[in-house]
């Protein structure tokens, strides 16, 4: 960990404009939480992304709660990188059905971009309790909200429609 932190802090002194960490949940890889890992560099300049999140797999209102916070330590270079992920292991260790993926995708991706909009949430969907009233981080972080894009195999029709970068 401490050599990817160094890394990562490399990088900022070199002059590279983004540094992303993917998200994985395998015994080989140490990036399970890379909200945490971003906001542990000594970086001051180079925007700090997941490469990718696997939102199929996470509760939007906690990655959108931990980039808004990475937002607040990084004076607003934070980004979300939201995606399908290129492995399942997810989403039997979170209780998830994998043939539920395009679905939780879609509503969590629904979900994710309501959080960016808006300080209190009224919300609905399959896969997650409702949300009623709830309040945002948003409200405490709009100078550091992140940006965001998504990344997947295939283009989604949704991410069209919403806006976000379908590369």
């Amino acid at each position: 960990m401490k050599t990817l932190l160094g890394e990562v802090e490399l990088a900022d002194r070199v002059g590279l404009n983004v540094f992303g960490i993917s998200e994985h949940h395998r015994a080989e890889f140490l990036d399970a939480v890379s909200a945490v890992i971003l906001a542990a560099t000594g970086t001051s300049n180079i925007r700090l992304t997941s490469a990718v999140t696997v939102l199929s797999a996470a509760n939007p209102a906690r990655v959108f709660h931990q980039f808004a916070t990475l937002g607040l330590i990084s004076a607003g270079r934070a980004e979300i990188v939201a995606g399908r992920g290129a492995f399942v292991e997810a989403f039997p260790l979170f209780g998830l059905d994998t043939a539920d993926h395009d679905d939780l995708f879609a509503e969590n991706m629904n979900l994710l971009l309501k959080l960016r909009e808006t300080t209190e949430i009224t919300w609905n969907g399959r896969f997650r309790p409702t949300l009623d009233g709830q309040v945002s981080i948003r409200a405490r972080t709009r100078s550091a909200y992140p940006s965001g894009w998504a990344w997947a195999g295939r283009c989604n029709p949704l991410l069209v429609t919403t806006h976000w970068a379908c590369r």
